[in-house]
């Protein structure tokens, strides 16, 4: 099932939920191009710094079961160490850090292809666990950089398929 954001609509824009021991940011964005395109970007790893405004560097294969590295722009001195945890394609995948029940962070990618073959890309990050009311101070608001993400997936996607 597609996740929508506040407003009911797939328009890019980021939701936060926080409680005491865990945030969770949302966006959602329809992009007017093939499963296969969104796809083939969200696991070329590689190639995030080219279309990706938020990753700095990236270093890994994007597959179940890989260990993946990665710089964002949020934090640019400081190396995510990220496990894919599942991966199905044209569909949804998962990445994991940190480790419950102290703190534990999983970011969830979902596409779903509507009728008239766009697609509404979803990213999800929860994160929390016994430690997380320590942490969340230091935490950055992961709206803006949600919000560009998708942005810039919608915008490379719809290029690839202008292309084809």
């Amino acid at each position: 099932m597609t996740q929508l954001n506040n407003s009911g609509a797939a328009n890019g824009k980021a939701k936060t939920t926080k409680s005491t021991f865990s945030r969770e940011t949302s966006v959602a964005i329809q992009i007017e191009s093939s499963s296969e395109v969104v796809w083939a970007l969200l696991v070329n790893g590689p190639d995030y710094t080219r279309w990706n405004s938020t990753i700095v560097s990236f270093e890994g294969t994007i597959g179940e079961r890989e260990t993946i590295r990665l710089k964002s722009t949020l934090d640019p001195n400081r190396t995510f160490k990220l496990k894919v945890r599942a991966v199905k394609p044209e569909a949804s995948m998962q990445w994991e850090s940190g480790a419950a029940p102290f703190f534990k962070g999983v970011r969830t990618y979902q596409l779903d292809t509507l009728a008239d073959g766009s697609v509404v890309f979803t990213m999800t990050e929860k994160m929390g666990g016994l430690m997380f009311p320590m942490a969340a101070g230091q935490i950055p608001d992961f709206t803006a950089s949600f919000e560009q993400f998708a942005a810039d997936l919608k915008s490379e996607a719809e290029i690839i398929r202008k292309l084809k």
